[in-house]
């Protein structure tokens, strides 16, 4: 056995013709650029790239899986160099009387998504892009991925946006069969013992991903995983925690960082930082313009005030991205990937006094901070990350 770096939700923004995936994404996120950067960059060794059931980008698959590039494991996803991707679909589904939630759903094999594809088309107006509605219940659609040997995972599910307790319902079940799930992801606003709160996430394990719209942003959140190989059947068995492969640790943003983590007004652009605060009108302006936090929102769905500590749970690490660390430049970040080798030697092995060789004392003090979880931090809100406090 041996631990991984595993991150299971990055976006493709364009296809290396052009044609649009993730609008919202950067352009050169491609399938390709996608794993060579999680390889030779970011050190993440398995990768979920979450819009392979676009035609085009299984086109580009074929391409590198024709031209030797890449090759598909037996038990499950592609490999590249040091890095094996999984094949992922961000879905958008809505059940009446209930709000938008997003749902990942991952397949073991490019035949499995092709197929997949093909059933989308049925339901779905567009399945060139990602993220995108179905025009079925969340539960036929769960029950579709598990027939084909895939796995379901709720995406960030507390932002307040498309997400299952943010915008859909205050309970996971009245959407979705709860032990037909294979994990839940936390989001960029919230940590375990957040999440914790609330029972009926007592049967599911948690994942931290960074749900990437730019190469930069790709492991900002990740988990370490006890896996014998990296495939998409060993991180299967880690989810589910069984024949010894695990779910060894969460690393994540403090929920401080996230940008909804607290409720916002959009009028004043004042955080309600208020402990409690379940309000309508923002308190400094009366502008009705809220974004309702997820820390607000936890307290208001949750149903006990504490995690249940007999429950096991990996470790939650704070973990802040290279991109937060004031005074952190692409110039000295290149520096520091030219002599550590990929930002998880960076954040998990270099030595303080290695990093101060680069990149000085000073930085190198807030990046072992980084590591401790000790940097001070401001909160974020409303669509704006939290920032670390000079």
């Amino acid at each position: 056995m041996k631990s991984y770096y595993v991150d299971l939700h990055v976006h493709i923004g364009r296809t290396e013709k052009g044609s649009p995936v993730k609008i919202s994404a950067a352009r050169n996120l491609t399938f390709y650029n996608i794993a060579k950067e999680a390889s030779e960059r970011k050190g993440i060794e398995v990768v979920g790239i979450i819009d392979s059931h676009s035609p085009s980008v299984q086109e580009e698959i074929e391409h590198y899986l024709d031209n030797g590039e890449m090759t598909e494991l037996e038990g499950g996803g592609i490999r590249y160099h040091d890095t094996t991707i999984l094949l992922g679909s961000e879905i958008e589904v809505r059940d009446p009387g209930m709000g938008p939630a997003h749902l990942l759903v991952y397949l073991p094999r490019l035949a499995d998504m092709k197929a997949f594809t093909g059933w989308l088309r049925l339901h779905m107006k567009n399945v060139d892009l990602s993220s995108q509605r179905i025009y079925v219940p969340a539960r036929v659609l769960q029950q579709e991925v598990l027939a084909r040997g895939g796995i379901v995972i709720p995406a960030h599910i507390f932002t307040p946006h498309k997400s299952i307790y943010g915008s859909c319902s205050s309970r996971m079940a009245d959407l979705l069969d709860l032990d037909g799930l294979a994990a839940v992801e936390l989001g960029l606003s919230s940590d375990t013992g957040m999440a914790g709160c609330l029972s009926e996430l007592d049967r599911l394990a948690f994942v931290t991903n960074s749900d990437a719209h730019s190469l930069g942003k790709i492991g900002r959140e990740y988990n370490r995983m006890r896996l014998e190989s990296p495939s998409y059947r060993e991180v299967v068995l880690a989810l589910r925690g069984e024949q010894g492969r695990a779910i060894e640790a969460n690393y994540g943003l403090n929920p401080r960082l996230g940008k909804y983590h607290r409720t916002y007004c959009g009028q004043c652009e004042s955080i309600l930082d208020e402990a409690g605060t379940a309000v309508e009108r923002c308190l400094n302006c009366g502008s009705t313009k809220i974004v309702r936090g997820v820390m607000d929102r936890i307290e208001e769905i949750s149903d006990r005030e504490e995690p249940d500590s007999s429950i096991p749970r990996p470790p939650y690490q704070y973990q802040v991205p290279l991109e937060f660390i004031p005074g952190l430049g692409p110039k000295l970040f290149d520096r520091l990937l030219d002599r550590f080798g990929t930002e998880m030697a960076i954040l998990h092995q270099a030595s303080r006094e290695g990093l101060a060789e680069v990149a000085g004392e000073a930085i190198a003090g807030l990046i072992v901070q980084a590591r401790e979880g000790t940097l001070r931090l401001d909160a974020g809100g409303g669509g704006r990350y939290g920032k670390v406090s000079r």
